[in-house]
């Protein structure tokens, strides 16, 4: 049977730097930092105390309040990105509008999940005992829950499921979310990815793995890709959500179309719990695999949105997977990371930079790397430093790397 071809029509984000597409790719665009102190809880104690959080965000304008206070935060964050998506794509009214509910999808996932409101049950356990747990606890934090809210809220009856792969969630669920459809098994997925772990318990142990930026003076700075004096990823949390929809389908139902997602492709490192194999030969066949899935030649991609997280290793191994996977054209990719202004997203990174890859092939602007100050002699790509650049860019690419050694890319094309 051949490939469907699989669209964006929709999208939708809460994070850092905006809690809606238009406003965060408008900051994005203007290399404006969403990364402060941490105000979430008392980090004056803490190693890293300086994070990219979700500000002016309010939950009522797309649930009740009694709905929201049933769900972890996560959860707030990966409904109100696919509403928004779901509008978007106008495909809210799935039974009066003529769309098949039992072939619309949800495949939603989290790197982490509920981890604020098992922290703030734990503490009401040992103070007031088992009887003071919720009855909501349990449903409230498990990952699955923003797909299964979502579905129920819109009547959606095609597959429903969530991806856990730690800062590569966002990114496979969007993979397959993409292969049902190219198979004939749904005709619209709404996917991506939503994460909110800006708690003590995130911080200190992200922070105790040595794996966080300390430059808690300069939160503005502080993440900075590919940099010489980088010192690690900055947490950020946020949810980013795509509709995904057969071609035909989408065109038959007159849907605006932002680009084609072509391909896709995965590996693993099998290498070590938490670092890059120094040589980047996962991340490389990883990428390698998607432009060999999507049927362009390397020398068609324009743009890469890397995984680009601002640790020591992983820029350098990214760097090299990118020059070991694309040859001579690794000099004439343009390269950027946007978690320089929004963090790190843990399991939304993908589903927010897939969006922001996205709006790069629509506007035909590729977004900054911002705080590029001294740029490391070993991540010598060309990583728009600062200012965004206008430039063609036909075929972009989106990485999405995690703990365990798990890689995820996508090949987006403009339509």
């Amino acid at each position: 049977m051949p490939k469907r071809r699989v669209v964006i029509t929709g999208m939708g984000i809460v994070s850092p730097v905006g809690n809606t597409t238009s406003d965060a790719w408008i900051n994005i665009l203007n290399g404006k930092s969403g990364i402060t102190q941490i105000t979430r809880f008392d980090a004056s104690t803490f190693a890293s105390q300086i994070a990219g959080e979700v500000r002016d965000f309010d939950i009522t304008q797309y649930l009740s309040a009694k709905d929201a206070r049933r769900m972890d935060l996560f959860i707030h964050y990966g409904m109100a990105a696919a509403i928004q998506a779901v509008k978007d794509a106008g495909i809210e009214d799935s039974t009066g509008s003529g769309l098949d509910a039992d072939r619309i999808g949800v495949n939603i996932g989290s790197g982490i999940g509920g981890l604020p409101m098992i922290e703030s049950t734990d503490n009401t356990y040992h103070e007031g005992g088992s009887r003071r747990i919720s009855p909501f606890f349990i449903p409230s934090t498990i990952i699955n829950m923003i797909a299964g809210n979502l579905s129920i809220l819109f009547n959606f009856k095609g597959p429903n499921l969530a991806i856990v792969t730690a800062c590569s969630s966002a990114t496979h669920c969007i993979v397959v979310s993409a292969r049902m459809i190219e198979y004939g098994d749904t005709d619209v997925m709404i996917a991506g990815g939503a994460e909110s772990c800006v708690t003590p318990l995130a911080v200190g142990g992200f922070a105790s793995a040595r794996a966080l930026s300390m430059r808690n003076n300069d939160p503005d700075t502080a993440s900075r890709p590919w940099d010489r004096d980088r010192d690690g990823f900055v947490l950020g949390e946020g949810a980013g959500i795509l509709v995904l929809e057969e071609m035909e389908h989408a065109k038959r139902r007159g849907a605006k179309i932002y680009a084609e997602l072509a391909g896709s492709g995965m590996s693993a490192d099998a290498y070590h719990m938490t670092a890059p194999s120094h040589d980047g030969e996962g991340a490389a066949r990883c990428m390698t695999n998607a432009i060999k899935n999507a049927g362009v030649h390397a020398t068609e991609v324009d743009y890469i949105n890397a995984h680009g997280t601002s640790t020591q290793l992983g820029d350098i191994a990214e760097t090299i997977a990118v020059k070991c996977c694309f040859g001579d054209h690794a000099k004439k990719l343009v390269v950027n990371s946007t978690k320089s202004m929004t963090g790190h997203l843990l399991g939304a990174a993908g589903g927010v930079e897939a969006i922001f890859t996205i709006l790069a092939i629509h506007h035909q602007i590729a977004p900054p790397t911002i705080n590029i100050f001294n740029q490391d002699p070993q991540c010598d790509l060309d990583y728009v430093p600062n200012t965004a650049r206008n430039m063609k860019i036909e075929v972009a690419m989106s990485n999405s790397f995690g703990f365990g050694g798990t890689n995820g890319t996508l090949i987006l094309r403009k339509m």
